[in-house]
């Protein structure tokens, strides 16, 4: 295990004058002196109560400790040293040191931290030293330190770190030590080590080095500066390919560093699942270095449904997630299928060398009993008042009724109507009284109006033509008697005729 703090502080504190345990303004079983609060070694499980709030220097370490209680610390607010180191810690709450704004160094060495959360250490402007070594840690996320802008020396040696996010150190720009020696990192990124710009040590070795494309940047740096952050025993060497082994990454050249890009093969490109169902799905990658495998819903859920989250086994990462790598055969697991899940996946897979992706198509199927109970059922029958006379608030019977009698109705009048055209017409057929609907006309061949001009006149009016029937007289020629009425005179002259009139028919 890494060494903890130097112990010739805690040796000098103990030739100090103490306050015996349990004394006024000390916690039972502690240690005071003018500053400083000594608890090591006591099985505690919690930070006991009672500590002075001008307390600058507090031991805590070689105790059980597993939780800071949130508030546990505030009144410390002068506390310069805090030595937390060799408890049992598993996590640390965002804003846990929110009032240690003096705090210069803080020891959490040989605890059982798996991950650190952003926020974990907001509040420390003033931390220069930070002993994080002998954890459990994983991998370090985006912005983790973002906090300590005046940090001096990061001690992260003998965790198992796998991954080094790319922003992971960003806001270490006064950082003068980094010691991320015997971890498991396999390959970093330019980008993780860009805001060090103080940076004076780097420790990088014993890790299983992976001497790829990846680490071409790392090798060109220290040849051509960077080995001045490096001790002569700091030598970064290949654990990966075999024929890279053993070696020296300053001893590779570049044309050896090479990356495979991955391929990717999922089979079938279609599947049809039932509701219900369980549903697992294998996408197959190869490449060097191994790819990462991910999962991820491209369809956009439909309105009503919530997005349905595809859960990649065997480690892969999902999407916004952050897993370990998988060993190349991505699993798509869905459990418990509804018609959220049906929709357009894709799988992907990613290495130094560059990505490839497939499509994968699921249908969701339902049986005819599953249509029947997910069709939206009947709109219920709007409710009317007692004594409403809408045609619904009636009964089958009565509705029945009043269609009869309204059909019976239309009936009547449309007999009506027919009786009524009937008679119309015959009325026109019957011949009026004398004189009534006849055009009289002079019999004389010079007369103001012949035959000719009567079909010329309504042809140019656009009426219908009258013909004149010079067969049927509308009225007879009068008796031999009317002449004899006449001027005496005029009768012996000329024959007078009687005047005829003519039925014109159109």
């Amino acid at each position: 295990m890494a060494p903890g703090p130097p112990a010739l502080l805690l040796l000098s504190l103990l030739s100090l004058p103490s306050l015996p345990p349990g004394a006024t303004g000390c916690p039972a079983a502690c240690r005071c002196y003018s500053a400083t609060v000594e608890c090591g070694a006591l099985r505690l499980r919690v930070v006991p109560p009672g500590i002075p709030p001008g307390t600058q220097t507090l031991f805590l370490q070689d105790n059980s400790i597993a939780r800071l209680e949130p508030g546990i610390l505030a009144p410390l607010a002068a506390l310069r040293r805090l030595y937390l180191h060799n408890n049992s810690l598993h996590a640390l709450e965002p804003g846990a040191f929110g009032a240690q704004s003096r705090l210069l160094e803080l020891a959490l060495t040989g605890n059982r931290l798996r991950g650190l959360r952003v926020g974990a250490f907001s509040g420390l402007a003033q931390l220069r030293i930070l002993y994080l070594a002998g954890n459990q840690l994983v991998q370090l996320l985006d912005f983790t330190f973002l906090h300590l802008p005046r940090l001096q020396e990061l001690h992260l040696q003998e965790n198992s770190i796998e991954l080094l996010e790319d922003q992971a150190l960003a806001g270490l720009s006064s950082l003068a030590l980094l010691d991320l020696s015997r971890n498991q990192l396999g390959t970093i990124s330019r980008e993780a080590l860009q805001p060090l710009a103080s940076l004076q040590v780097l420790r990088l070795t014993e890790n299983p080095w992976r001497c790829d494309c990846a680490l071409h940047w790392l090798g060109a740096w220290i040849k051509e500066g960077g080995q001045r952050l490096l001790s002569p025993r700091d030598k970064v060497m290949c654990a990966e390919p075999p024929r890279l082994a053993l070696r020296s990454l300053l001893d590779v050249s570049g044309g050896s560093l090479i990356c495979i890009p991955p391929s990717v093969h999922v089979e079938p490109l279609e599947m049809t699942a039932h509701l219900g169902e369980d549903l697992r799905v294998a996408c197959q990658a190869s490449g060097y270095p191994q790819p990462l495998v991910t999962w991820r819903k491209l369809a956009q859920p439909r309105e009503g449904h919530p997005p349905a989250q595809a859960q990649p086994e065997g480690g892969a990462r999902g999407p916004g997630g952050h897993g370990a790598s998988d060993t190349g055969s991505g699993m798509l697991f869905l459990t418990n299928i509804t018609l959220a899940h049906a929709g357009k996946y894709e799988c992907e897979a990613s290495n130094a060398g560059g990505a490839a992706r497939v499509p994968f198509q699921l249908l969701v199927n339902l049986s005819r009993q599953q249509q029947l109970q997910l069709a939206p059922p009947p709109p219920p029958e709007p409710l009317h008042e007692a004594g409403s006379m809408a045609f619904r608030a009636l009964g089958l019977a009565t509705q029945t009724t009043v269609v009869a009698a309204i059909a019976l109705l239309a009936f009547t009048a449309l007999l009506l109507a027919t009786l009524i055209c009937r008679r119309r017409r015959r009325r026109k057929k019957a011949p009026g009284p004398p004189g009534e609907g006849a055009l009289f006309v002079n019999d004389y061949s010079d007369g103001p109006c012949t035959f000719a001009q009567l079909e010329e006149l309504r042809d140019e009016r656009g009426h219908e033509m009258f013909v004149i029937d010079r067969s049927k007289p509308l009225f007879a020629e009068g008796p031999a008697e009317s002449a004899e009425g006449a001027a005496p005179g005029l009768a012996q002259g000329l024959p007078l005729q009687p005047p005829a009139a003519y039925e014109i028919h159109c």
